[in-house]
Protein backbone atom coordinates (compact mmCIF):
# COMPACT_ATOMS: atom_id res chain seq x y z
CA UNK A 1 0.00 0.00 0.00
CA UNK A 2 2.99 2.29 -0.39
CA UNK A 3 1.67 3.66 -3.70
CA UNK A 4 -1.61 4.76 -2.11
CA UNK A 5 0.20 7.28 0.09
CA UNK A 6 0.69 9.52 -2.96
CA UNK A 7 -2.94 9.33 -4.06
CA UNK A 8 -4.03 12.64 -2.46
CA UNK A 9 -1.14 14.46 -4.16
CA UNK A 10 -1.95 12.93 -7.56
CA UNK A 11 -5.67 13.65 -7.28
CA UNK A 12 -4.96 17.18 -6.08
CA UNK A 13 -2.56 17.80 -8.95
CA UNK A 14 -5.08 16.65 -11.53
CA UNK A 15 -7.83 18.69 -9.88
CA UNK A 16 -5.66 21.82 -9.86
CA UNK A 17 -4.71 21.31 -13.51
CA UNK A 18 -8.37 20.82 -14.44
CA UNK A 19 -9.41 24.00 -12.59
CA UNK A 20 -6.64 26.03 -14.26
CA UNK A 21 -7.39 24.76 -17.77
CA UNK A 22 -11.15 25.24 -17.27
CA UNK A 23 -10.52 28.77 -16.01
CA UNK A 24 -8.42 29.58 -19.07
CA UNK A 25 -11.11 28.23 -21.39
CA UNK A 26 -13.79 30.31 -19.67
CA UNK A 27 -11.55 33.39 -19.81
CA UNK A 28 -10.97 32.97 -23.55
CA UNK A 29 -14.69 32.49 -24.23
CA UNK A 30 -15.62 35.58 -22.22
CA UNK A 31 -12.87 37.67 -23.82
CA UNK A 32 -14.00 36.54 -27.29
CA UNK A 33 -17.52 37.77 -26.54
CA UNK A 34 -16.22 41.12 -25.27
CA UNK A 35 -14.01 41.59 -28.32
CA UNK A 36 -16.85 40.64 -30.67
CA UNK A 37 -19.11 43.24 -29.01
CA UNK A 38 -16.38 45.88 -29.22
CA UNK A 39 -15.84 45.11 -32.91
CA UNK A 40 -19.58 45.29 -33.61
CA UNK A 41 -19.72 48.65 -31.81
CA UNK A 42 -16.84 50.01 -33.90
CA UNK A 43 -18.45 48.77 -37.11
CA UNK A 44 -21.76 50.32 -36.08
CA UNK A 45 -19.94 53.66 -35.67
CA UNK A 46 -18.62 53.38 -39.22
CA UNK A 47 -15.17 51.90 -38.73
CA UNK A 48 -14.46 48.80 -40.77
CA UNK A 49 -11.77 46.17 -40.78
CA UNK A 50 -8.99 46.61 -43.31
CA UNK A 51 -9.35 43.02 -44.44
CA UNK A 52 -12.97 43.60 -45.51
CA UNK A 53 -12.63 47.03 -47.07
CA UNK A 54 -13.22 47.36 -50.79
CA UNK A 55 -10.14 48.63 -52.58
CA UNK A 56 -10.36 50.37 -55.92
CA UNK A 57 -6.88 49.24 -56.89
CA UNK A 58 -5.41 45.73 -56.63
CA UNK A 59 -2.85 45.16 -53.89
CA UNK A 60 0.81 45.38 -54.83
CA UNK A 61 2.28 41.97 -55.51
CA UNK A 62 5.92 42.98 -55.78
CA UNK A 63 8.24 45.94 -55.92
CA UNK A 64 9.40 47.24 -59.28
CA UNK A 65 13.12 47.92 -59.70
Amino acid sequence: METMSHLPFIVGSYAAAFVIVAGLIVWVILDFRVQRRALADLERRGLTRRSTSARSEPPMTGAKA
